[in-house]
């Protein structure tokens, strides 16, 4: 895509602070630095979000995000990592090319947060199921 600041990043024309690179995806550390050494693991062909990626891309992103996140979290002495990717701007996605983000963490109260209500209760899960396997 034309204007898409991941694939200036893949094509070369803007620098990045690449971490890995193959025939697949490129790892770079994401400018925003949430946590020391945060970085975005990338399709190189462009899909907007983990709604349109294939199976085999979605698939070798994944290796390549437990492989760095183990390296991150030893080299880097974390006490562990978020991982996380954003699909649709309800969901938070800011950069509509396919990305996962590897947060490495320190302690709890820093730069990144995540909470999850506790809804137990407001939903019949039997149907949801149901809803989901239509």
């Amino acid at each position: 895509m034309e204007n898409c600041i991941f694939c200036k990043i893949i094509n070369k024309q803007i620098s990045g602070s690449i971490l890995y690179e193959d025939d697949i995806c490129i790892a770079f550390l994401d400018l925003s630095q949430v946590t020391k050494g945060h970085t975005l693991v990338v399709p190189k062909k462009h899909y907007k979000n983990i709604l349109d990626v294939d199976k085999h891309t979605s698939g070798h992103l994944f290796e390549v995000v437990t492989d760095l996140s183990k390296k991150i979290v030893n080299h880097l002495k974390a006490e562990g990592v978020n991982i996380v990717s954003n699909a649709n701007q309800v969901a938070y996605q800011t950069v509509d090319h396919f990305h996962i983000h590897i947060i490495p963490r320190y302690q709890k109260e820093e730069g990144f947060k995540m909470l999850f209500e506790d809804n137990q209760g407001r939903f019949d899960l039997q149907q949801v199921v149901n809803e989901i396997n239509k």
